[in-house]
């Protein structure tokens, strides 16, 4: 068996049997005589439960409690500070969720004074458990390259100490072409080689996952050409799902999030930006945002919608197509705010932000649109229906996206999130037009996302959007016709 499957099994047995403890001990009527004397908290009576109601609510507690902690279990090295907080961040999102189940009486919940109790027991032996197992981060011992680029295959192994059993490759790049290499097994232990020729392949890139398994694999180096969802996402999310320590030479790192704290010519790539809670958290907010935004604006909508029909008689919505998370594409609609065609009228391209000068193309009515940000409430839709999210970096046109990558050689970084409504950047004033600075804030948003963050930032957005209408409102139309 491999140390990531024994890892996997000693974590999920570990947490059910300290959780089964845990329930056991706490509703003994002598932990509960006791708790009782405790100020506020004890006031509930004590509330033992019998044994025919006592396994089936282990077993919920069990259930709940594996379901919260799953992704701990993933054999990821972890730094001892960052499993105790993990560990008893998703103890308490476990409890929450058996408060619920109380909530809407479920027939083997938890008592309040058990439930209390298992919490508190849980937050102490829980966290321990999990850094008395967990994987340190210096501890790789079995290697691989991943990747398509001679050159960065090369320097990686050279920059890497880490003992390296072979590479994965799409095929190889030693093989005659088109032909798949076989897959060597490595019975033990990784090998120093100065060459990459001097390494065994162990399969294409189809066969990365069978590699990781059947080698027990800990560290993947990647070093690919060309960071396209196909192949370099793909390498990432095998990694995340394995929990894989990835690795990238500084070199080859222009496009990806990386821990910039690694140190060394080897940097750790950032595989979980986010924690999977924030991203439950993140896509409710979505939904409720979106959806509520739609109802209320409904009435606004009508109105835009009358007011551009009657303009000029041209359609209401505009639409075009946008760079989505890892480079995909999504067509995102805005209310029209130009007359019809219009880019056939011009050259130019025109960011998405780059809305605040005089142009002869915008309408009347679209001036308004643009001043008050009206015309951004169609991109409520994208959100409901999950292209978007209320806040994450703007997405750009692809053209522009290659355009502004040719100036700013990480500007792909942005990629690894949802595109957003409004975001860090946009709060900052920074647009398109300054794509650096743009990236900055884009990057510093990914790092530092979470549900509060965003809260934050939605209300800035709100009353910046608010301050414009007011100004508009009060100052009138800046168009000297």
């Amino acid at each position: 068996m491999s140390r990531g499957l024994r890892y996997r099994g000693v974590s999920v047995v570990g947490t059910v049997a300290l959780t089964v403890f845990a329930v056991v001990v706490t509703n003994l009527p002598v932990v509960h005589d006791l708790f009782k004397r405790v100020p506020y908290l004890g006031r509930p009576a004590p509330a033992v439960l019998s044994s025919g109601d006592l396994v089936p609510a282990i077993v919920t507690t069990a259930v709940v409690v594996v379901a919260i902690m799953w992704p701990l279990f993933k054999p990821r090295p972890r730094r001892i500070l960052d499993t105790i907080l993990l560990t008893q961040k998703r103890v308490v999102f476990a409890m929450i969720g058996l408060a619920a189940l109380g909530y809407f009486d479920y027939s083997y919940r938890l008592p309040r004074p058990t439930l209390l109790l298992t919490t508190a027991a849980l937050l102490a032996v829980l966290p321990v458990f999990m850094v008395t197992i967990r994987r340190r981060p210096t501890d790789s011992s079995r290697a691989i390259i991943v990747g398509d680029d001679p050159e960065a295959m090369e320097s990686i192994l050279s920059a890497t100490d880490l003992p390296v059993l072979g590479y994965v490759s799409p095929p190889s790049v030693y093989a005659p072409e088109g032909i798949e290499p076989e897959r060597v097994s490595i019975a033990d232990g990784g090998q120093s080689a100065d060459r990459l020729d001097e390494l065994p392949c162990l399969g294409g890139l189809a066969r990365l996952d069978e590699v990781i398994v059947g080698e027990d694999v800990d560290t993947a180096l990647l070093a690919f050409a060309a960071t396209d969802r196909e192949e370099f996402f793909g390498a990432i999310e095998t990694c995340h799902d394995h929990g894989v320590n990835a690795l990238a030479h500084e070199d080859h790192t222009d496009h990806i999030l990386t821990d910039d704290f690694s140190g060394g010519s080897l940097l750790t790539v950032d595989l979980e930006p986010w924690d999977w809670q924030d991203h439950v958290l993140k896509r409710g907010f979505d939904v409720a945002f979106a959806a509520s935004a739609l109802v209320l604006a409904s009435p606004v909508i009508a109105v835009i919608a009358a007011a551009i029909k009657l303009e000029d008689g041209g359609p209401i919505l505009y639409h075009q197509e946008r760079t989505a998370a890892f480079g995909d594409t999504f067509t995102i609609a805005k209310f029209r705010s130009m007359v019809p065609d219009a880019e056939s009228k011009s050259g130019a391209k025109i960011s998405d932000e780059d809305s605040g000068g005089v142009d002869p193309r915008v309408t009347r009515v679209g001036q308004v649109l643009r001043k008050t940000h009206l015309d951004e409430i169609p991109q409520l839709w994208a959100i409901l229906v999950g292209d978007m999210s209320v806040v994450g970096p703007r997405p750009e046109r692809p053209e522009l996206d290659f355009e502004i990558e040719e100036g700013v050689g990480n500007w792909r970084r942005r990629w690894f999130v949802k595109p957003g409504l409004t975001g860090l950047a946009q709060i900052n004033d920074a647009t398109g037009a300054e794509p650096e600075q743009k990236l900055r804030y884009d990057i510093e948003y990914i790092r530092r996302q979470s549900f509060w963050f965003d809260l934050k930032i939605v209300v800035r957005q709100l009353w910046m959007v608010g301050v414009d209408a007011i100004g508009f409102v009060a100052g009138g139309s800046d168009n000297p016709e």
